[in-house]
């Protein structure tokens, strides 16, 4: 394995239309619909940035809702590996959204995703590091220690939570009211 890898090596780019059974009652794309293309190439640019057959999202980090997606437009997802750690890999996605009647592009979204590669016993592998090319993947390269430290910090929140958080049915624990109940 390579000790590094430029963004274009892993670079995904699809492109859809959008569908009427997509949309939500604004006549817009349901932002789960995007969530789920979103994993989908962002799955594609973790695994051929590993070259593994399996990579897990560790975490969806963001995604930025910046512009209305309409059935009159095509989505554009492109996606690649913007920053590594050890064995995990952030995905960056931008999502254009062109009307297909004007040819007018608009960014529709952002969104960071990390991804760790595992090997044939599940357990998470050392992954090549970036070397940046464009502007664009620099600025996302030099911010993404950053990013990769507030990761840190959520997931620490995340476990100090799960101890304080229950795991009995709320019907069952007698202290709140549900619909219907006495």
């Amino acid at each position: 394995m390579n000790s590094f890898k430029h963004p274009n090596e892993s670079r995904v780019v699809s492109t859809d239309q959008v569908l009427i059974n997509d949309l939500n009652n604004y006549n817009t794309l349901f932002g789960g619909v995007l969530m789920k293309k979103l994993d989908n190439n962002a799955t594609l640019s973790a695994r051929r940035h590993a070259r593994v057959k399996e990579c897990v999202t560790a975490s969806t980090d963001s995604i930025d809702f910046l512009h209305p997606i309409r059935q009159s437009d095509s989505v554009c997802i492109e996606s690649f590996v913007s920053y590594t750690g050890n064995t995990s890999m952030e995905i960056f996605c931008k999502v254009i959204a062109e009307d297909m009647m004007t040819g007018e592009r608009k960014i529709a979204a952002t969104a960071f995703l990390t991804f760790v590669a595992l090997d044939m016993n599940k357990k998470a592998i050392k992954v090549a590091s970036i070397v940046p090319e464009s502007a664009e993947e620099k600025f996302l390269y030099e911010s993404g220690e950053k990013r990769a430290a507030m990761r840190r910090k959520r997931r620490e929140h995340s476990k100090e939570l799960t101890q304080i958080i229950g795991l009995e049915k709320p019907w069952e624990r007698g202290d709140i009211y549900v619909c219907g109940s006495k």
